[in-house]
């Protein structure tokens, strides 16, 4: 029940009451969903990459002909300070960038530009005793360049992502795994995939979908540990005969794949590798 929570959120440059941090119902982007978002963790009270979230923020808001109105320094400040106002250590954070109720059109021009960042307490994204996801096959598949700003972590991008997680989770999976335009493995509705075949790990080319922090994050400690690694286009039989699967995201962080449609998979060593450095990595080495 965020809706419900206490504590104090940012919002264009002052800390407001959670429950008083409202927007107008003619905000522009609730109507046509112009607007930015990311997805930020903290450990024992330091974010994760929060520079270069921030500069995504900005990236996205540039790719959608809008300019942020604070500096990504600005943002960082706002942050690290809206977690002690909180007393938050273990946290997700969520900075987000709209349009505002000026003029309601379908351009967005001559509307106001508002940014915010909530943050409240987040320990997994999982229950314990979690072993992995089961995905079905998405319906809707991630459209061409050319087609939608497909690189901006804009709130329009997600559409098609809440309406194939609904199908998945109301079927029984966890997730979907959603194909590209041209029938190549994407992603699943939030996260990046990755796979491993005798001993290699792939991961799809990310030049229709969002190439994740996480994923760049991922592709940097394989890196490290002299693990093969290939980016390429993946087919949907070349990931059914893959050894392991697991996909990676901020609020996910890194997760092994059980299941796809009816194909079953067990969480093998590299992804095992891969999680416990990626966890050592976010958490500065100390554990829970």
């Amino acid at each position: 029940m965020l809706d419900k929570n206490n504590g104090l959120i940012w919002m264009d440059g002052e800390f407001v009451q959670w429950q008083e941090a409202k927007i107008h119902i003619l905000t522009h982007t609730l109507h046509y969903g112009s607007g930015v978002f990311e997805g930020e963790r903290a450990y024992h009270g330091k974010i994760f990459k929060m520079t270069e979230h921030h500069q995504r923020l900005h990236d996205s808001a540039g790719m959608l002909d809008f300019k942020i109105p604070f500096s990504v320094e600005k943002l960082n400040q706002a942050a690290e300070e809206l977690l002690k106002h909180n007393n938050l250590k273990d946290a997700y954070l969520r900075p987000v960038a709209w349009h505002g109720s000026e003029n309601l059109n379908v351009s967005s021009s001559r509307n106001c530009v508002h940014v915010a960042i909530a943050a409240w307490k987040w320990d997994s994204y999982f229950p314990a005793g979690h072993k992995g996801l089961k995905l079905m096959w998405g319906k809707w598949v991630r459209p061409a360049p050319n087609m939608s700003p497909v690189q901006a972590k804009a709130n329009g991008q997600y559409i098609i992502s809440t309406l194939s997680k609904n199908k998945a989770e109301s079927l029984g999976f966890h997730d979907a795994l959603m194909l590209d335009y041209r029938g190549y493995i994407a992603e699943c509705t939030g996260a990046n995939i990755f796979m491993v075949k005798n001993g290699i790990l792939y991961t799809p080319i990310a030049d229709c979908f969002l190439n994740g922090i996480t994923r760049k994050t991922i592709i940097e400690i394989a890196r490290a540990c002299h693990i093969p690694l290939v980016e390429k286009h993946i087919l949907p039989p070349e990931i059914l005969s893959a050894d392991e699967v697991f996909v990676t995201g901020s609020a996910a962080e890194v997760q092994p794949v059980i299941q796809i449609g009816e194909q079953e998979f067990e969480s093998g060593p590299i992804t095992q590798r891969l999680t416990a450095k990626y966890r050592n990595l976010v958490t500065g080495g100390i554990n829970g």
